[in-house]
């Protein structure tokens, strides 16, 4: 029998994270896009280079930052704790690595990463 999906099952916490990093990544595009459109023609100073690490992305992914952190959370038996080790995991990365800002090319993938890294000390055994 299929398992009925409950959105209620799903923790608070996720549904804060995701909405936390869709405005982060979402600040992050916009103040990207304005740097690198040119403010005049007669401007010679070029905007300053982002940083592009291996967590960019070529694209972005079209599943949504919600859809992506629920799903996590229903497939990989994480618990609500780890998405809370995985925010501070991500402001920590930030903090250190401010040439790589949090953008919709790469939250997924730091997502992904941090909060492996969070269910590994977590909830390991």
């Amino acid at each position: 029998m299929a398992e009925i999906y409950q959105p209620e099952a799903i923790p608070k916490v996720v549904t804060y994270l995701s909405s936390l990093l869709q405005r982060v990544a979402e600040a992050n595009d916009s103040s990207a896009a304005t740097l690198t459109s040119p403010t005049s023609p007669l401007d010679s100073v070029p905007p300053p280079p982002q940083k592009v690490s291996v967590f960019h992305g070529l694209c972005k992914p079209v599943i949504s930052i919600q859809s992506y952190l629920e799903r996590i959370f229903r497939y990989a038996n994480c618990s609500p704790s780890c998405f809370i080790v995985a925010y501070i995991y991500l402001d920590r990365f930030v903090s250190r690595q401010p040439a790589i800002p949090i953008t919709s090319y790469n939250v997924h993938r730091l997502l992904i990463t941090s909060v492996l890294v969070a269910a590994k000390f977590m909830d390991d055994l």
